[in-house]
């Protein structure tokens, strides 16, 4: 299936957003994820199914000062 991966054009074969991103990395890394444009909280993602087309947004939270 083909996605937009934080802008950048991905294939991946999982059909959940929990699936995609244990297929692109993210598989144990806390992250925050959207998928066209709604916050998918991760108590969702295994339910999450992903539709050809979709974009994704996975942010991973920063620490500064």
């Amino acid at each position: 299936m083909r996605i937009t991966l934080n802008g950048t054009a991905a294939e991946v074969e999982g059909t959940t957003l929990s699936a995609a991103l244990n297929e692109l990395g993210y598989g144990g890394a806390r992250v925050a994820t959207a998928v066209n444009e709604t916050f998918v909280p991760a108590t969702r993602r295994a339910d999450h199914a992903l539709c050809d087309g979709d974009r994704v947004e996975v942010l991973a939270p920063r620490q500064g000062g």
